[in-house]
């Protein structure tokens, strides 16, 4: 039996933040661009727990991200 991968809302904030570093998806793109990004058998998991912490896919990626820290260049 193959095993899912349990999807908090702070490894898919985690994983949305890893790929905007790595240039793969903007800030101002919607949150269901991350679908591209996570296994299709796996994304019903993602999408529910984005709606338990009242994200809709509509939302920007920006909006999960939150605060972030800068470093100084």
């Amino acid at each position: 039996m193959v095993q899912s991968v349990q999807y908090s809302i702070d490894l898919i904030k985690e994983e949305a933040r890893l790929l905007v570093r790595k240039g793969a998806v903007n800030r101002q793109q919607p949150i269901y661009t991350l679908c591209q990004y996570i296994p299709p058998r796996e994304w019903p998991y993602v999408e529910g727990e984005l709606e338990r912490n009242d994200f809709l896919l509509r939302d920007r990626i920006i909006d999960l991200l939150g605060r972030e820290d800068w470093e100084e260049d």
